[in-house]
């Protein structure tokens, strides 16, 4: 099966983030117990401290650069730089950098947004997904 990142309409979800979901089982015709997106995080922008109580993720910069927490940790990420994100981890990111920050994100079990719990202070309505947002490369 091939998906075209081109025919996949990217949303904000419930981090902040721009999201792409390149495979989900949601949206295949057999199951799979994983799901891959683009994160895209604009320039001066971050995500929302959250958690996931089941999934674990697998971050892989694509492009650009940040500050990510993870837990106690913070530390700087760039284009090729990977971290294993456990559940029940807090983690953010922000973007340092001038251009958007690309992540591939591998979630197991499958990314939902009922397994995001945000923590700490985010501001009203940030739990409301937004279907319709534009990217770097759309506008």
């Amino acid at each position: 099966m091939k998906t075209v990142y081109d025919h996949i309409t990217p949303y904000v979800t419930k981090d902040g983030s721009v999201i792409r979901e390149l495979v989900h089982p949601e949206k295949l015709a057999f199951t799979v117990k994983q799901s891959l997106a683009e994160a895209i995080v604009h320039p001066g922008k971050s995500t929302y401290l959250h958690i996931h109580n089941k999934s674990e993720e697998i971050y892989h910069i694509t492009a650009g650069k940040g500050i990510m927490t993870l837990d106690d940790e913070v530390f700087e990420i760039k284009k090729g730089d990977t971290v294993i994100v456990m559940p029940k981890s807090a983690h953010k990111v922000v973007n340092t950098g001038a251009k958007d920050l690309k992540i591939l994100c591998c979630c197991c079990p499958a990314y939902s947004h009922d397994d995001t719990e945000l923590q700490g202070d985010c501001p009203p309505g940030s739990d409301t997904l937004n279907k319709e947002t534009k990217t770097d490369a759309e506008t």
